[in-house]
Parts: C-alpha cells; structure tokens; sequence
C-alpha cells in the first residue's frame, strides 16, 4: 500500500540546517508530483514546497522562499527537503504529501530554538 516515511527532522539552533528526507513507497513515484506542508501548533497547515515528477520543476511557499530547497531522487524513491537559516517560526511538524493521491505521511518535528 501508499507509505511515505518522513525523517532527518530534531532540534537546531537559529541559523541552522537541517535536510529532511521522506522515503516513498507503494506508488509509482517517478511519475508522482510530491509536496512537503509543515503545521506548527495552533496554526493551519501551510504550504512549502512543490517538485514535479521528473525534479525539473518546483515551487516554494513564501514563509520559506530562498531558505529551502526541494529535491528528488526517483531511482531511491525519496523527496528531500533542505533547510537553511532555520528560524525559530520555523517550528512544525513537516509532511511529504502526494497530490495525486490525497495521502500525507506521518510528519517529522523540526524545532528551532537555542
């Protein structure tokens, strides 16, 4: 069945990186759009990134724009989310999604805070 498996998430300081990684399986994924959303408490669900089936294409949302990079490897079947200059807004659980499907993975929590 449709699994995704969010990891690399933690605990970093203020300025800091993090790559986290979701690991697609049950799906053709190589002919799949991904996107990572991230929801941090009592807000609603926002939007981060967008990558295209074959990685030539992506879309960022705007609270994360020239901070983030969203990237792809099809032979692995993962989806990658780089982080840089993380903030302390930053705070959320992050989640893979697949548009096509409706499905969302489990999340992984990145907490910014010195």
């Amino acid at each position: 069945q449709v699994r995704l498996v969010e990891s690399g998430g933690g605990l970093v300081q203020p300025g800091g990186s993090l790559r986290l990684s979701c690991l697609a399986s049950g799906f053709t994924f190589s002919i799949t759009n991904m996107r990572w959303y991230r929801q941090a408490p009592g807000k609603e669900r926002e939007f981060v990134a967008f990558i295209s089936s074959t990685g030539g294409w992506s879309t960022y949302g705007d609270s994360m724009k020239g901070r983030v990079t969203i990237s792809r490897d099809n032979a692995k079947n993962m989806v990658y989310l780089q982080m840089n200059n993380l903030k302390p807004e930053d705070t959320a659980v992050y989640s893979c999604y697949i548009p096509s499907l409706d499905y969302w993975g489990q999340g992984t929590q990145v907490t910014v805070s010195s």
